[in-house]
């Protein structure tokens, strides 16, 4: 549990820095088209690559402190039996979830690897980066919500 806990901080300060640094190719990208006529190939996909690895890495320590959306509407009305027993479902449901997610990931990583798989743009990055951190993301966020329903029973 520490353990993932320190991974998640460690991953929450690169994604940090990931997102300062996909402003900063997009601020560049936007003042390089603006001034010059040179053609723009690389700035936007390498961005979106960024993005993917943020969003993907950083949902296990967001949910570790519950910060993903949740529905509490229904949470008031129920006693608080049926209310726990209302958020070990939902936990248990988000995890297979996430499990069949990070399983198909993991899958789609290993197609674009083994078959080469590069993106459609004149730069053509190989797709099993961002694919890479679809899967661990997905991985993480599932090791998580299990710690979580462990915790909880």
């Amino acid at each position: 549990m520490n353990l993932l806990a320190a991974v998640n901080r460690a991953i929450v300060l690169l994604s940090a820095i990931a997102l300062l640094l996909a402003s900063v190719v997009l601020t560049y990208s936007v003042v390089l088209r603006y001034f010059t006529p040179e053609p723009t190939d690389w700035q936007d996909e390498f961005s979106v690559f960024l993005l993917i690895g943020v969003t993907f890495m950083s949902a296990a320590w967001v949910q570790s402190q519950r910060g993903h959306i949740g529905i509490e509407a229904v949470a008031h009305l129920l006693p608080p039996k049926l209310d726990r027993i209302r958020l070990r479902l939902v936990d248990a449901a988000s995890a297979l979830f996430c499990a069949f997610f990070a399983w198909k990931s993991w899958t789609l990583l290993y197609e674009a690897w083994d078959e080469g798989y590069v993106s459609s743009s004149s730069w053509a990055p190989p797709l099993w980066i961002p694919y890479l951190m679809m899967a661990l993301g997905m991985s993480l966020l599932t090791l998580q919500i299990l710690l979580q329903v462990c915790r909880r029973t």
